[in-house]
C-alpha cells in the first residue's frame, strides 16, 4: 500500500464524533494505511455539534466558495480542515449552513431523522467529489463508510463518469449495522433523476430505507467490506449475490491486517 492513494469518505470520525463502529473504523483504516506509507485524505460532514474552537477547524477559502444545486437550488459548499492530533492526518469537513449548522447528527433529540437528510447525502456527495477536484488529487481507492454517504459511488459513476481524476480509482464501501428506521424523503428519487440519473441505476430509491440505500452503494462500487456483525439478513444476501470481492467481517485485532490484503490482492488487482 505504500504510495497508494486512498480517499476515506464517512458519516463519522473519531476524535471529531463520539466512538461508533464507523466513526471508530474510517479513523483505524486512514491510520492504518497513513502509517505503511500510503497518502490518505480523509471527508466527513461538519455537522454542528462539532465543536470548532476544541477542534481547531478552519475555513480552506479556495476550496470553499462555489454552489452546488441541490433540487433546483444553488446552495453554498464551505470547506473546512483540522488536523488529527499525533497522527500527521488531515480532515476535510463539507460544510453549509442550511444543511449543517443544528446542533446534531443526523436526527432530532427525540431520534426522529431531519427531514433533509436525503438533500444532505447528495450535498456531502457532491461537496466530496467537486473538493477532491480542486485539490487535483487522483485517488487509488475511494473508501466509503456510513448511509450518509452512500450516494457517493453512485454520483462517482454517473453524474461524474467521464471525469478524468476518478478513471482509475476503485471505489469500496463498508456496510454496517447502523441503520435506521422509516425511510428518508420519498421525493428522494426525483431528487436524484435531477441530476440526469437512469431510472434504472436508481430503482432501490423507490424505498429509501437503510437496506436500499447500501444497495445503491454497492451496485456502484467495486468491493464490499462487511464492517458489522449484525447486518440485515436481505442486505447480506443481496451482498453474495453481486459477485463482487467482498471481505467478510473482522475484530479489531484481525482488521489491519485484512483491510490492508484486501485492497492489494482484491480491490487494486481487479
Amino acid at each position: 500500500m505504500k504510495d497508494k492513494r486512498i480517499l476515506y469518505v464517512s458519516s463519522e470520525v473519531i476524535p471529531y464524533l463520539p466512538e461508533t463502529e464507523i466513526s471508530s473504523t474510517s479513523f483505524e483504516a486512514a491510520k492504518m494505511v497513513n502509517n505503511i506509507g500510503g497518502q490518505i485524505r480523509i471527508f466527513m460532514p461538519r455537522f454542528g455539534n462539532i465543536n470548532e474552537r476544541r477542534h481547531q477547524l478552519h475555513e480552506v477559502i479556495r476550496l470553499s466558495g462555489m454552489n452546488l444545486v441541490i433540487n433546483d437550488l444553488d446552495m453554498p459548499l464551505i470547506i473546512k480542515v483540522a488536523s488529527i492530533p499525533k497522527e500527521r492526518m488531515q480532515v476535510y469537513f463539507i460544510d453549509n449552513e442550511d444543511y449543517f449548522k443544528r446542533k446534531a447528527t443526523l436526527t432530532d433529540e427525540e431520534g426522529n431523522l431531519f427531514e433533509d437528510n436525503d438533500e444532505r447525502a447528495i450535498f456531502f456527495a457532491k461537496g466530496v467529489i467537486e473538493t477532491v477536484k480542486k485539490l487535483n488529487w487522483s485517488p487509488d481507492i475511494i473508501h466509503v463508510h456510513g448511509w450518509l454517504a452512500s450516494l457517493l459511488p453512485l454520483y462517482l459513476r454517473r453524474y461524474y463518469g467521464n471525469e478524468p481524476l476518478f478513471s482509475g480509482a476503485k471505489i469500496v464501501t463498508s456496510v454496517y449495522n447502523q441503520d435506521f428506521e422509516g425511510t428518508l424523503d420519498e421525493d428522494m428519487q426525483e431528487k436524484v433523476l435531477y441530476d440526469g440519473m437512469e431510472k434504472e441505476d436508481i430503482k432501490h430509491l423507490k424505498t429509501p430505507n437503510f437496506v436500499n440505500l447500501m444497495k445503491l452503494a454497492a451496485d456502484h462500487s467495486d468491493a464490499i467490506i462487511t464492517a458489522g456483525e449484525n447486518i440485515p439478513e436481505d442486505l447480506s444476501k443481496y451482498l453474495s449475490r453481486l459477485n463482487k470481492p467482498l471481505l467478510p467481517y473482522k475484530n479489531r485485532e484481525e482488521f489491519s491486517q485484512a483491510y490492508q490484503d484486501f485492497y492489494t490482492n482484491e480491490v487494486l488487482s481487479e
